[in-house]
């Protein structure tokens, strides 16, 4: 896993990502700070993991004042459904399905060690036993996750999963720590 800092994202990408209620990226992150966690496909279990983990933080990320965006590569009904089950349907959500907004984040699609290798099996296991159950994949399966601290068009703090199975703190990504 990779925790870097400090770059900028293009304003004309922000500017074109919209959420499901019409709102751009752009207009959120001049708001104040926005958590932009972007998912694998959807009937990856790592993908259902992170739903939990933001369920069970969402608390103490939206005390401190942060915005959480959820960036997938579902039709949006689709994503709506899913995060329904974990009580995170009324977050902003950008359906991103060429992966553009991936690209501008500079989330790389995964090599096989990175997706379905070795160690990627002992956290699949643990998120299958938590009851993270895959469904059907929508999306590309290859695409990598990341998670990143966005306000005024910069990127304040970023996390970029080494495999598909990391699990980062979000709570001290928005802490700094």
């Amino acid at each position: 896993m990779t925790m870097s800092s400090e770059f900028e994202i293009s304003e004309s990408v922000l500017s074109q990502a919209q959420t499901q209620s019409g709102e751009m990226l752009a207009e959120l992150s001049r708001r104040g700070p926005v958590l932009v966690v972007f998912l694998r496909h959807s009937g990856c279990t790592f993908c259902r993991q992170t739903l939990a983990d933001l369920s069970s933080c969402r608390q103490a990320i939206t005390s401190a004042g942060v915005t959480m965006t959820l960036v997938h590569m579902d039709p949006d009904a689709a994503a709506a459904a899913l995060f329904a089950r974990y009580g995170l349907e009324d977050l902003p959500r950008i359906s991103d399905r060429e992966r553009h907004l991936y690209r501008a984040f500079e989330l790389a699609r995964g090599g096989a060690s990175q997706v379905v290798g070795v160690r990627v099996w002992g956290a699949g296991l643990k998120s299958l036993l938590s009851g993270n159950l895959p469904g059907v994949p929508v999306g590309d399966v290859w695409q990598m996750p990341g998670v990143f601290l966005l306000h005024n068009g910069h990127v304040i703090r970023a996390f970029r999963h080494a495999t598909s199975g990391d699990r980062p703190d979000y709570v001290a990504l928005i802490a700094g720590s």
